[in-house]
């Protein structure tokens, strides 16, 4: 006989904690932020919006102000973001925090989900032809398999 004793039911704690909202300004990205505000708000999970600014390469070798323009980005987002939470205050209340990374957006959003410790991961449908052929990040996000994954269209 196994003398182990069960562990104890824990209301309200079945589901997830932390849910990861990717964001980049797109009307796919915003409507997967829309879903994810709510999934979080039904769950009680805090919404981890998340902006990863794009490594330009090309830009920064020409001299050109990449960083600049990616925080001013990542601040007008912000910005948005912080204006529907106020009109909402009070009749939608969730519980957000806003954070970015740099890198593209696949890589980004994964260390962004394992640091933040997501357990779900929300992303807009890609809007860019592309992606048919090369994968497009909603994919890529399905297929490593770490974390349940949601594309919005």
């Amino acid at each position: 006989m196994d003398d182990k004793v069960p562990a104890p039911f824990e209301r309200g704690t079945d589901g997830p904690k932390v849910i990861v909202a990717g964001v980049d300004g797109s009307e796919s990205s915003w409507r997967a932020a829309a879903y994810a505000s709510g999934l979080a708000r039904r769950q009680n999970a805090l919404l981890a919006i998340v902006y990863v600014q794009p490594v330009l390469a090309a830009g920064a070798a020409l001299g050109g102000p990449v960083v600049e323009t990616t925080t001013e980005v990542a601040e007008e987002l912000m910005a948005e973001i912080r204006a529907a939470a106020e009109r909402l205050r009070g009749i939608y209340d969730v519980r957000w925090e806003f954070h970015t990374f740099r890198g593209d957006p696949f890589s980004g959003l994964v260390r962004a989900a394992d640091e933040l410790r997501a357990d779900a991961v929300v992303v807009g449908a890609s809007e860019q032809a592309g992606h048919r052929i090369i994968g497009s990040v909603a994919v890529r996000l399905v297929k490593a398999g770490r974390w349940p994954v949601t594309v919005v269209p």
